[in-house]
C-alpha cells in the first residue's frame, strides 16, 4: 500500500470543465458538493483506502524563519493573489493507477448547476523512504 495526497486547488490549477467559482454556487449546490465528498470518503473508509481529508479556509499566509532570535516573517494574508488549496485527502492504495482512478472520480464532484466539475486534482505520492545520499 502507498499513500497519496489528493490536492483540490481552488486557484492555481488548470481550469475545470465546469469552472464556476464556488462563491457563485447556490447553497444547494454547495451542500451537494460537500455531500459528494463525504460519501466518497465514507466509501473509501469501507475499503480501507481513506486516511484523512479536510476542507481548508481561504485565509492563510506564508511563514518563514528570519534567523535565530528574530520573529518569523509572514507574507499575507493575500489569498486573492495566490494559489489557493481548497482541501486535501490522503488515500492509501495498492498502486498509482488506483490513486489516479480515485482522483478522477473525485474530480467529478458536482458543482454549479449540479453538473460535474471535472476539476484537475494534484496527485502526490508520499515519500516512501528517505533519499539515499552517495558521495
Amino acid at each position: 500500500m502507498a499513500k497519496y495526497l489528493l490536492l483540490k486547488h481552488y486557484r492555481g490549477a488548470p481550469a475545470a470543465v465546469n469552472d464556476v467559482p464556488m462563491d457563485r454556487w447556490t447553497p444547494a449546490e454547495v451542500t451537494a458538493h460537500i455531500q459528494y465528498m463525504q460519501d466518497f470518503a465514507t466509501r473509501l473508509e469501507g475499503t480501507g483506502e481513506f486516511v484523512d481529508g479536510q476542507a481548508l479556509a481561504p485565509d492563510g499566509m506564508w511563514v518563514r524563519s528570519d534567523g535565530e532570535g528574530r520573529p518569523p516573517v509572514t507574507d499575507g494574508p493575500f489569498a486573492e493573489t495566490k494559489d489557493l488549496i481548497a482541501g486535501w485527502m490522503i488515500i492509501d492504495v495498492d498502486s498509482q493507477d488506483r490513486a489516479v482512478e480515485l482522483a478522477g472520480e473525485l474530480s467529478a464532484a458536482p458543482g454549479a448547476g449540479g453538473k460535474p466539475i471535472h476539476e484537475w486534482l494534484e496527485v502526490r505520492p508520499f515519500l516512501a523512504a528517505p533519499p539515499t545520499i552517495t558521495e
